[in-house]
């Protein structure tokens, strides 16, 4: 039973790298963005940044889908620690981080590129402001995104079968 949590700010490829490394590993993918409630898109799609009450319930229901799955992937912002801890306390199983990251210019054109996202560009500095990189005593990896995506993969591939019983 192995659980992973894709984490990083908008942009960084979350969904997409977590739906392909699902599909490699046999897991199955869940996207955190579907998790949250309606007032939440609606404040991130009208430009203003969760705060801490409005992540928490979101963050409670991300830990809960992991502890009703095994061999799953979920795509998540988890951007400090303290949410990540939530994450871990309600998912009641092991979780492992995997953080996507790059500079900020590299996902502010990211951003400014899609179109079928609700999460505007001018979020970004609010996310990265928030940000705790993965701490020593979590599990995880942090990979470098600024690189071709078969390249980001096939690191996110070799962490997960290391750290899938």
């Amino acid at each position: 039973m192995a659980r992973f949590v894709v984490m990083g700010v908008s942009g960084c490829g979350k969904s997409s790298v977590g739906a392909d490394l699902a599909a490699r590993c046999g897991l199955v993918f869940l996207d955190g963005d579907d998790l949250h409630p309606p007032a939440n898109i609606a404040k991130m799609s009208a430009g203003i940044p969760l705060d801490d009450s409005d992540r928490a319930p979101w963050l409670a229901d991300v830990g809960k889908a992991l502890s009703r799955q095994d061999d799953v992937i979920i795509g998540c912002s988890a951007l400090k620690v303290a949410y990540r801890d939530i994450i871990r306390q309600f998912a009641a199983h092991p979780v492992h981080f995997l953080h996507l990251s790059a500079p900020q210019p590299v996902l502010v054109a990211r951003v400014n590129a899609r179109t079928d996202h609700f999460m505007p560009p001018a979020l970004l500095d609010s996310q990265y402001a928030a940000l705790q990189p993965l701490g020593r005593a979590e599990d995880g990896q942090t990979i470098d995104i600024d690189q071709p995506f078969d390249a980001v993969l096939a690191t996110a591939e070799a962490y997960v079968k290391d750290h899938t019983t």
